[in-house]
C-alpha cells in the first residue's frame, strides 16, 4: 500500500498532521505540559569533583565549545533531542559558535576541520561525483556513517556517486542542506550507534542537534576568496528565535544563502589543439574539470515545539534546499583528433559542463507525551531529494547538422518516509545501587529510489558529448519497506561500574532479516579516571540507488559505463545479488581529568567488515562478444567502451585510535587561553576479495583514497574584545589515481601536508563583531602529480583531485556578525 503514495499524498499528509495540533494554541496556553528538556547543561568551570566526561577537541574559540558537556546525563529519554548518553558510549560534541569560526561555510567541511576523526575532500570525485561532498568517519564509507537531525534519521541524498574518489559508490545523507546557522552541536557518536540508532551506524552517527531558543537570534555574512585572485565566495546566514506560548513552546528559524565562484587548477592542455600552425602559439590554460565548480545554493529550517494538551507536546522540524551546480568535463580540443566535438558548433575547442538542479525537502513531526508511566516519543518523517541532471556547452555527434549545445539528462529521485515510537523510563530496584534505565522503539520505513529518462538527443546515438544523459534502461522505480525493532538498557552493577545492552532487529522485505546489538561497560576508578569498552555489530544494506543507478563517465579516448547491478549487462558480465554489508567492531578507551580544566580521552578501536560494497573494476568492452554486443544495443550502449558495476567486493578491517585533549588557562593580566589537540589512526585492509571483480585501482580507493591519520593543534585566546585562534593540521598521505584504466591507473603517493589556519576577531560593540580569517594560511598545495600520469588525462591531473586538504591553495575571508 505504502509503495502507492505519491508524493502529494505525503506532503498532504505531514501538512494535515501539523495543521490538527497547530490549531489549537490557544487552549495550549492554559495547560499544564513538561516543558521542552534542556539537551545540556552549561557551567562556567568544571570543578574537580565532575565525573570524567567524554569532551570534544576544542578547535575554535566560543565560550558556548567551554560549557557544553553532554555526557553527565543520568536519564536515558526519548524526550532528549541529543544523544542518550551512557557514559559508555563516546560521544563528542562540536558547538554551532564552533563551527561558524572555521571559516567554512558548509557544514561538512566546518565539521571536518573541526574533528579529527572525520575527513572529507574539496573535490571528493570527478563528474557527478562532485556535486555533493561527503564524509569518512574512521576511514569508513560515507554511507557506514548515520546521519541524524535531532535524534531522527535523516534521508539520503538521489546522487549516487559512481565516479572514482572517496565517495565511490556511496550515497549518503547531504549535511551541507542544513543551515549553519540553524545548529546548536554536533553529535559524533563512534560507539553503541548501530544499537541505539540504526543497524547502518557501522562507524558511527553524526547527530545534527538545531536551536530551540526563545529569543534573539543572530545574522552573519562572509565574503572568502583564493589567493590565487578566483574562487570568490559570497555567504550569508541568520537565525531568530521566539517563545511560543507561555508554557516552554518555543519557534527557531533559520536560513542560509551561499554562492561559490568557481577555481581552476589543472594543468595546461597536453595535445593537439589545432590542426594549423595556431597550435604553436594557443593558450593551453584551457581545461577546468580540476577546481571546485561554480554553486550556489539557498537553505531554510524551523525546529519548534509547543504544547497542545495537557501532557503532550507537538513538536516539527523542516528543512528546504535548492542548490544549482555545474561541473566542468574533459575539454575537447578543434584538433582532427579529437572525435568528440562538432567543429562548425565549437571551431576553436570547447569545455563541457554538467549541470544540476536540486530541490530537497524534508519534515519531521511528531508529539512527546508522559503516560502510564513511560515517556513517550511518536513521529513521523518525510524526507524527498531531486536533482535534475544536464549537459550545456555540448553537442551529439551523431547529429552533425544539429545546433543543439543543452540537453536535459533525466532526474535522480530519492525519498524515505518513517513512522515510529519510542519510549524511555527508569525502574529502581533495591539490588542495584542507580535506577536502570530502559529505551526501546520501533519504525516503519518506506524508502524509494527513482531515475528518468532523458530528452532522445541526450542518449541516442553517441550521446551528448562528456555526459549522456538518461537511457531508457536506466529508468528505474525502486522501493523498499523496512520494519525495526530496538531496546536499550543501562544500569549498574556497584556504584562505579556501569553496563549497557542494546539490541536491534530489522526486517528488509527485499533483502532479509537482520539481528544486531551491543554491549558496553564503565568503570570509574575515581572522580577523575575511567576506563570503558564496547562490542558493538551492524548492517548495512545496500541503497536503492546502488542497486539500480546507471552512470556514464568519459576519459579522454574511452568512457566507463557504470550500468544497474540487476541490469542485463550486469549479469551477463556475472553480476550476483546485492547483500548487506555485516559489521562488528570492538573499542576500549579511558576518559580523565588528571587536573582542573584539563580533559583527555583515548580510544583503540577494530572494524571488520564483511560483504563490503563496491564498484567492479572496468571490464574492457569486447566487440567481438556478439552476445554483449546484442545487449548493449537494446540498451542503447553500443558506443560503450568499458563496463563496470556495483557489487560485494570485499572482507576489510580497520585498526585505529584517537585521542583528544583540552586545557583551559584563565590569567588575570593575559586573559584566557584554551589548548586543544586531536590525533586519528585509522589503517583499512583488505582481508579477502573477489579477485575477479577487482583490481588495483578499486582496492586504492578503498584503502589509500583517504589519509590514515590525522592530527591538528589549536590556541584559543580571548582578552578584553579581542580574539585570536590558530590551528596547525597535518594530514597524512593519500594514494591518488588519475583513472581506472590505462595510462592513468599508475598509483601516485600524495605526500603528507601541513595546514594552518587563522582567525582574529574583534568586538566593535558587545553585539557587533568583525574578524578575518585565512584557511591553508601558508598556501600549500599538494604534491605535483608526475607529468606522464597527468599527460593520460590531457594534463589535468596537475594535484589529486581528492586531495584530503583541497588542491586550490590559501584561502582568506572577512567576515561579521550581529546578535541580538
Amino acid at each position: 500500500m505504502m509503495a502507492g503514495l505519491s508524493k502529494k499524498k505525503l506532503y498532504l499528509a505531514s501538512g494535515m498532521m501539523a495543521s490538527s495540533f497547530m490549531a489549537v494554541p490557544g487552549y495550549a496556553e492554559t495547560v499544564s505540559v513538561h516543558k521542552p528538556v534542556r539537551q545540556y547543561k552549561t557551567q562556567k568551570n568544571v570543578s574537580s569533583s565532575t565525573r570524567p566526561v567524554h569532551v570534544a577537541p576544542k578547535s575554535v574559540n566560543a565560550k558556548e565549545a567551554e560549557v557544553v558537556h553532554v555526557a553527565a546525563r543520568k536519564r536515558n529519554s526519548v524526550f532528549m533531542t541529543s544523544t542518550p548518553q551512557h557514559s559508555t558510549t563516546q560521544v563528542t560534541v562540536v558547538t554551532g559558535a564552533e563551527l561558524m569560526k572555521t571559516g567554512q561555510t558548509d557544514v561538512l567541511s566546518a565539521l571536518a576541520q573541526a574533528n579529527p576523526a572525520i575527513t572529507t575532500a574539496a573535490l571528493p570525485g570527478g563528474g557527478a561525483s562532485s556535486f555533493v561532498k561527503t564524509m569518512q568517519l574512521r576511514g569508513q564509507s560515507p554511507d557506514d556513517t548515520l546521519i541524524l537531525v535531532n535524534g531522527h534519521r535523516r534521508h539520503i541524498g538521489a546522487n549516487f556517486n559512481s565516479n572514482a574518489g572517496t565517495n565511490w559508490g556511496s550515497e549518503p545523507a547531504d549535511i551541507s542542506l542544513i543551515p549553519v546557522s540553524a545548529i546548536d552541536h554536533i553529535e559524533v557518536i563512534t560507539e553503541g550507534a548501530s544499537a541505539l540508532y540504526g543497524q547502518d551506524a557501522i562507524a558511527g552517527a553524526v547527530n545534527i542537534v538545531l536551536k530551540h531558543d526563545t529569543h534573539g537570534g543572530t545574522v552573519n555574512f562572509k565574503n572568502s576568496g583564493f589567493y590565487a585572485g578566483d574562487g570568490q565566495g559570497l555567504d550569508g546566514s541568520a537565525n531568530y528565535g521566539m517563545a511560543l506560548g507561555q508554557n516552554g513552546g518555543y519557534l527557531d528559524l533559520a536560513a542560509q544563502v551561499t554562492h561559490q565562484l568557481p577555481t581552476t587548477r589543472g594543468g595546461d592542455f597536453y595535445g593537439t589543439l589545432f590542426n594549423d600552425s595556431r597550435n604553436e602559439t594557443a593558450n593551453r590554460d584551457v581545461q577546468r574539470g580540476l577546481g571546485i565548480p561554480k554553486s550556489t545554493l539557498e537553505t531554510i529550517s524551523e525546529n519548534m515545539a509547543v504544547p497542545v494538551a495537557k501532557g503532550f507536546q507537538f513538536y516539527s522540524t523542516s528543512t528546504f534546499s535548492h542548490r544549482r551546480a555545474n561541473v566542468a568535463e574533459t575539454y575537447r580540443s578543434a584538433a582532427d583528433s579529437d572525435t568528440w566535438i562538432n567543429r562548425n558548433l565549437y571551431p576553436l575547442g570547447n569545455q563541457p559542463y554538467i549541470t544540476m538542479n536540486q530541490y530537497d525537502f524534508e519534515t519531521d513531526n511528531g508529539i512527546r507525551t508522559h503516560q502510564l508511566g513511560f515517556a513517550w516519543d511518536a513521529y513521523i518523517t518525510y524526507g524527498r531529494d531531486k536533482q535534475d541532471y544536464g549537459t550545456k556547452d555540448s553537442e551529439n555527434m551523431s547529429f552533425p547538422d544539429s545546433t543543439q549545445t543543452s540537453f536535459y539528462d533525466g532526474a535522480s529521485i530519492a525519498s524515505e518516509m518513517t513512522a515510529g515510537l519510542r519510549g524511555s523510563r527508569s525502574f529502581h530496584t533495591s539490588f542495584l545501587p542507580k535506577d536502570i534505565n530502559l529505551r526501546f522503539g520501533g519504525e516503519y520505513r518506506h524508502d524509494t529510489f527513482q531515475m528518468t529518462e532523458g530528452e532522445a538527443a541526450s542518449w541516442e546515438g553517441l550521446g551528448a558529448t562528456d555526459h549522456p544523459g538518461n537511457v531508457p534502461m536506466a529508468v528505474t522505480h525502486q522501493n523498499r519497506d523496512v520494519y525495526e525493532g530496538n531496546v536499550n538498557l543501562d544500569f549498574y552493577i556497584t556504584k562505579k561500574w556501569e553496563w549497557t545492552l542494546g539490541g536491534r532487529v530489522a526486517s528488509y522485505n527485499n533483502l532479509a532479516t537482520v539481528e544486531t546489538g551491543s554491549i558496553g561497560t564503565r568503570y570509574d576508578f575515581n572522580k577523575r579516571w575511567a576506563i570503558r569498552a564496547n562490542i558493538n555489530t551492524g548492517y548495512r544494506p545496500p541503497t536503492l540507488g546502488e542497486m539500480s543507478y546507471f552512470y556514464s563517465a568519459p576519459y579522454p579516448g574511452y568512457t566507463v559505463d557504470q550500468v544497474p547491478a540487476n541490469s542485463a549487462v550486469a549479469k551477463y558480465l556475472g553480476a550476483g545479488n546485492m547483500k548487506g554489508e555485516y559489521s562488528r567492531s570492538y573499542t576500549i578507551g579511558f576518559d580523565a581529568t588528571p587536573v582542573d580544566n584539563f580533559q583527555i580521552t583515548g580510544n583503540l578501536y577494530y572494524i571488520a567488515i564483511n560483504g563490503r560494497l563496491g564498484s567492479t573494476k572496468s571490464y574492457s568492452v569486447n566487440t567481438n562478444d556478439s552476445a554483449l554486443m546484442d545487449l548493449l544495443r537494446q540498451s542503447n550502449l553500443e558506443s560503450a567502451t568499458t563496463l563496470s558495476y556495483y557489487a560485494n567486493l570485499y572482507n576489510t578491517q580497520t585498526f585505529g585510535g584517537d585521542l583528544n585533549a583540552n586545557y583551559t588557562l584563565k590569567t588575570r593580566r593575559y586573559g584566557k587561553f584554551r589548548f586543544s589537540m586531536g590525533i586519528n589512526f585509522s589503517d583499512n585492509e583488505i582481508r579477502s576479495a573477489k579477485q575477479n571483480l577487482v583490481n588495483e585501482y578499486t582496492k586504492m580507493m578503498v584503502l589509500r583514497a583517504a589519509p590514515k591519520n590525522r592530527e591538528q593543534i589549536s590556541v584559543n585566546w580571548e582578552m578584553g574584545k579581542w580574539s585570536v585562534f590558530v590551528q596547525e593540521m597535518r594530514y597524512g598521505s593519500v594514494i591518488y589515481m588519475a583513472a581506472p584504466t590505462g595510462a592513468g591507473s599508475v598509483p601516485f603517493m600524495q605526500n603528507p601536508g601541513f595546514i594552518t589556519n587563522l582567525e582574529v576577531d574583534y568586538k566593535i560593540l558587545p553585539q557587533w563583531t568583525v574578524g578575518v580569517g585565512a584557511n591553508n594560511l601558508g598556501n600549500k598545495y599538494p604534491t605535483h602529480v608526475p607529468r606522464a600520469i597527468a599527460n593520460s588525462q590531457q594534463g589535468l591531473a596537475k594535484y589529486a583531485s581528492y586531495s584530503p586538504y583541497g588542491f586550490n591553495g590559501g584561502m582568506y575571508y572577512v567576515k561579521t556578525s550581529l546578535n541580538f
